[in-house]
């Protein structure tokens, strides 16, 4: 369930509101690219700025379009453990499949504390969870001691590395067996050398059946065919990335393809126009943008 290509579901809004009838179109637009998993109201789906209510009715709508087809792992996570547990709730109750959870962000927790926090949530509903360490989202990251022994409860079942380092990586892979999956798109390739099983990924918003082709080989051992997909994506992961926070630039680039309204709420803010126009070049050099 927590391997291959999984996409990192954008929120798209039209006049404030969330755009449901869009993100069903996004949804079968996934499904036709064969993607393995979908992840909304994460980062990318801008998690922080929808009010609790929003990000149940997301949940809700995206596990009905999905019916079953592939697995749904909703964002659930919050800085306040009996939030967390709310939305986590809410979640297996609407049918997902499982849950992402945040560091605790703004209040810092110790290593202690991240562990009580997400082995509460664990035990408080039977559903998977994926951890998600992003320490420079939350101001916090978890160690690889903490993260091993984490996986040592029931429940959590994966963890979705955004630290940007190969040793944390390494040095999980040799503490426990979690399932490790890539947070970074660039970083997919170079994870799955030391086990890495997969991505939870931006860039799939716009090209789903290139990133799953990358998995696969991946999941099958061919590292160096895989490598030919890693070099066709990275620029493009790394123009979604870097241009500006995410989701602005990805959010820009599935404007220019139609495929979705460009609107963020604030305090995310449209793209730049010098970086507009990189961030077009890009999609053309892809093949994207004529």
């Amino acid at each position: 369930m927590f391997t291959g290509a999984m996409v990192a579901l954008i929120t798209p809004f039209q006049d404030g509101e969330i755009d449901f009838e869009t993100i069903e179109e996004l949804i079968e637009f996934q499904l036709e690219g064969s993607i393995d998993g979908i992840v909304p109201v994460g980062t990318t789906g801008e998690s922080p700025t929808l009010s609790h209510d929003e990000q149940k009715k997301v949940m809700e709508r995206v596990a009905k379009a999905v019916d079953g087809q592939v697995p749904v792992i909703v964002g659930a996570g919050s800085n306040s453990t009996a939030e967390a547990i709310e939305l986590t709730v809410h979640a297996k109750k609407v049918g997902a499949d499982a849950t992402l959870q945040v560091g605790p962000y703004y209040n810092k927790p110790t290593q202690e504390g991240s562990y009580q926090h997400f082995k509460a949530i664990a035990e408080a509903v039977d559903l998977p969870v994926v951890l998600y360490n992003i320490p420079g989202r939350c101001g916090v990251g978890m160690t690889p001691e903490t993260i091993a022994r984490l996986s040592e409860v029931e429940n959590i079942v994966a963890i979705k590395e955004a630290t940007g380092s190969l040793d944390q990586a390494s040095e999980i892979a040799s503490r426990c067996d979690i399932t490790i999956i890539s947070g970074d798109d660039s970083l997919t390739l170079p994870l799955a050398s030391i086990g890495g099983k997969g991505v939870i990924s931006v860039v799939a918003n716009i090209v789903p059946a290139d990133v799953k082709a990358m998995t696969d080989l991946i999941l099958e051992g061919d590292l160096v065919s895989a490598r030919q997909w890693h070099k066709k994506l990275f620029v493009l992961c790394k123009s979604m990335l870097t241009l500006a926070t995410n989701p602005i630039p990805i959010k820009a680039a599935m404007a220019m393809l139609n495929m979705a309204p460009e609107e963020l709420r604030l305090p995310m803010t449209p793209l730049e126009e010098g970086k507009r126009i990189a961030l077009k070049k890009t999609l053309q050099e892809y093949g994207l943008l004529s």
